[in-house]
């Protein structure tokens, strides 16, 4: 189910120019979430045929399609989406939080990139997420380093719920599993400082040489 579509992005999918599908429906309740009114798969909905047809006029203007949500691995079609987006030439990226461990390693084949989105040191992931499991997460992340698509691995940090131990402790896990890269995202709502501070920063980079804040 289409609940939204963004026709161009530089951001979304490095290094290409792409389109933005959101899917509608997320089983998890984050507080910070910037796209709340997907949590429902109920929403308004715009139909995927709909949106291909969109796509068959952008051939040679896109280089690829991104699908973004809400969570679009709770999508039982993901699959057969991404192969027809793949058969009219786009490059195909998908954003997760991995909730669904087997359904990603099952789309992995056709996937050219992945935006892994960890929400803080796995045995947090309840208070953070209202409902989520860290080892759920966990599983996913080692389905995606195990494949080797390319990813990167972001956390969005809302400095009431992460400080600098819990950024530590995320960083720490990551490196156990060879990670040497995480983005850090600053969380946009009220309260939350523009920039990370550096304590953060610092705090992941005490385990990971690669560091980027966004």
């Amino acid at each position: 189910m289409v609940g939204g579509l963004t026709p161009f992005t530089t951001i979304d999918f490095p290094g290409r120019l792409a389109a933005v599908v959101f899917c509608q429906g997320c089983p998890w309740r984050c507080g910070y979430c910037h796209n709340p009114h997907l949590h429902s798969p109920q929403g308004r909905e715009r139909p995927w045929s709909e949106v291909l047809d969109w796509l068959e006029i952008r051939r040679g203007l896109l280089d690829g399609v991104v699908f973004s949500g809400g969570e679009p691995l709770l999508q039982r079609g993901l699959g057969v989406a991404l192969g027809e987006v793949r058969t009219r030439g786009f490059a195909t990226a998908l954003h997760t939080a991995g909730i669904y461990p087997a359904r990603l390693a099952a789309v992995l084949p056709t996937l050219d990139w992945v935006g892994f989105d960890v929400k803080g040191p796995f045995e947090d992931y309840r208070r953070i997420t209202g409902a989520g499991d860290g080892e759920t997460a966990l599983a996913a992340l080692d389905i995606l380093l195990k494949a080797g698509t390319d990813h990167e691995i972001r956390c969005t940090v809302d400095t009431g719920l992460l400080d600098a131990d819990a950024i530590a402790r995320l960083a720490r896990q990551l490196a156990d599993r060879g990670v040497s890269r995480l983005v850090l995202q600053s969380c946009r709502r009220a309260g939350q400082p523009a920039q990370l501070p550096e304590a953060l920063l610092d705090a992941a980079a005490a385990y990971l040489p690669q560091i980027e804040s966004r």
